[in-house]
């Protein structure tokens, strides 16, 4: 066995000629997946859920690791006693489902390359000659997983966070820190890391233990906080499994905006426009983010788009962001409750700790999910909500709508909140303050531009969800089935 950059390589005996041809192959495709120095596209800020967190954050690209402190933030007499992150898994591989259609039009590259001798008419290679060439090297295996990438998205978040609050994140606490993640392995792999990243700031240069040794112990799983939508009979029925839920997604794919995209891209890589589909079309796209973002490369797969292409598939992504997880259907937001009333169960704990002068149990709580956690609940606190519901019929109404997928939870995002100790309060309501964070910047409230509340003012806003929200109820299905929630 010979062993490569990232990859052990098994070799069996073979003429010289085809074991070093193989070897080198070999090689090159181990390299492939090792993630180079970052670059820009003009394609990056609409790749919706597959951006990359550092187009979110670009002061990143020059100091991932250097904490960027909000000024918004609280300090002086205010201290931050706990801190609840739900933070989405790093950067990941493509799943099983789209490398197949992946596949599929490589697949419809390299027959067309057969039939025309891989150039053009003029005898030039074209854009569908040279994809037809580019290595197609995702494999079914990686189905969703985390990559090398993402593990780095963790630990450097880890880093910031433990600069920017350290305090809270103590080496004193370290034993103290509660870790809940989904079942997903790209999740619990993320999780790792992120301790991976807090070891490193506890001790410079020196190799982590495995997780399962550290003294906070790995994360524990939790699918009914962190996949609810899971736990959800309701949600599962009239949305998931319901195939009329998605209709505006369906429409717009056959709407004008996208079939004009369809026979561009037909006529650039010179293949009959009934061999595609907006599927393919869409995959296509997402392997150009994917290169970006796994390997830092601006691969051909760029080259078929152009900005306003991006923003046409971009809407799409988020059609169905928003009526599979956002404000389409009230249940959508509704079947988060649970996990926002355990965020707030968590606040209260360490409001009555402080009270009565005992140490916080818990002075970090890092939950690890994924962008199907994070935008119900943002949805059901008020966030991102457009005066008119994203159709397929106002894609030019919506060009400067508040939820855009990508701005809101790309890789590694994260919405953290932040409780304050004041002293010299002048009522007891006055003494605990609340800040949030999305993607490490202070976020304002749904409800208002302030960027700090009091704590039970918080809570009182929010007094429906955390009081009369019973997720038993909320996921309960109706008699009859029904959508007639839609918004």
């Amino acid at each position: 066995m010979i062993r490569a950059p990232g990859c052990f390589l098994r070799i069996s005996v073979a003429p010289a000629a085809a074991l070093a041809a193989a070897l080198l192959s070999s090689l090159a495709r181990c390299s492939f997946l090792e993630p180079r120095d970052p670059v820009d596209s003009s394609l990056s800020p609409y790749f919706g859920t597959k951006t990359r967190y550092e187009d979110v954050n670009p002061g990143l690209l020059s100091g991932p690791e250097a904490p960027w402190r909000d000024p918004e933030l609280l300090e002086g007499t205010c201290t931050p006693v706990q801190l609840v992150a739900l933070i989405r898994h790093g950067t990941r591989y493509p799943t099983a489902k789209q490398i197949r259609k992946l596949r599929q039009l490589h697949g419809l590259l390299q027959a067309r390359g057969s039939r025309d001798g891989g150039g053009s008419s003029t005898g030039s290679r074209d854009l569908g000659a040279a994809l037809a060439d580019w290595p197609l090297w995702y494999a079914d295996w990686m189905d969703g997983q985390l990559v090398e990438k993402g593990r780095q998205d963790m630990r450097q978040l880890a880093l910031r966070l433990a600069s920017l609050f350290p305090a809270l994140f103590s080496r004193e606490n370290y034993g103290r820190l509660r870790l809940i993640t989904s079942s997903k392995h790209r999740c619990v792999d993320s999780g790792a890391a992120f301790l991976q990243g807090l070891w490193q700031h506890y001790h410079p240069g020196l190799p982590p233990p495995d997780v399962a040794d550290m003294e906070c112990g790995p994360p524990r799983v939790n699918d009914k906080l962190m996949r609810f939508f899971d736990h959800c009979e309701k949600f599962l029925t009239e949305v998931e499994k319901n195939a009329t839920a998605l209709y505006h997604v369906e429409a717009f794919k056959t709407g004008p905006e996208m079939q004009n995209i369809l026979k561009k891209v037909a006529a650039t890589l010179q293949v009959p426009v009934n061999d595609l589909n907006a599927d393919l079309i869409q995959v296509a796209f997402f392997t150009c983010s994917f290169d970006l973002a796994i390997k830092g490369v601006n691969s051909p797969w760029c080259d078929v788009f152009d900005i306003d292409d991006a923003k046409v598939l971009e809407y799409l992504n988020d059609l169905k962001q928003y009526w599979k997880r956002g404000y389409g259907y009230t249940i959508n937001s509704r079947s988060s409750c649970t996990l926002f009333q355990d965020i707030f169960q968590h606040l209260d704990k360490a409001v009555e700790q402080k009270q009565r002068s005992q140490p916080i149990s818990s002075p970090v709580i890092l939950q690890f999910g994924h962008a199907e956690t994070l935008l119900p609940l943002l949805s059901l606190m008020g966030y991102f909500k457009d005066k008119e519901p994203l159709t397929a019929y106002n894609y030019k109404e919506q060009m400067h709508r508040k939820f855009r997928s990508g701005h809101i939870v790309p890789y590694a995002s994260n919405l953290i909140f932040v409780l304050y100790h004041c002293e010299n309060a002048k009522t007891p309501k006055e003494q605990f303050r609340v800040q949030m964070l999305l993607n490490e910047k202070v976020l304002p409230l749904a409800y208002s531009p302030e960027t700090v509340s009091f704590y039970e003012d918080l809570k009182n806003h929010y007094k429906d969800i955390l009081q009369s929200c019973q997720t038993s109820e909320e996921c309960e299905l109706a008699k009859a089935n029904s959508t007639s929630d839609e918004l």
